[in-house]
């Protein structure tokens, strides 16, 4: 099981690896889009802590 997970990982560190190499601005696109999702999720905590505090 454990074998099965370090093959996993090297498999995605690889395959995110070619994905930089040769496509960069995709991929500076797709991390972009992960940390606006991020910035929407902590947001929305945000006002509804807000909210309760009301």
């Amino acid at each position: 099981m454990a074998q099965a997970k370090k093959i996993a990982l090297y498999v995605i560190v690889g395959f995110v690896a070619y994905t930089i190499i040769t496509s960069p601005a995709r991929a500076a696109e797709l991390v972009q889009i992960g940390f606006e999702g991020i910035s929407s999720a902590a947001q929305g905590v945000g006002d509804f802590m807000s909210e309760l505090v009301k």
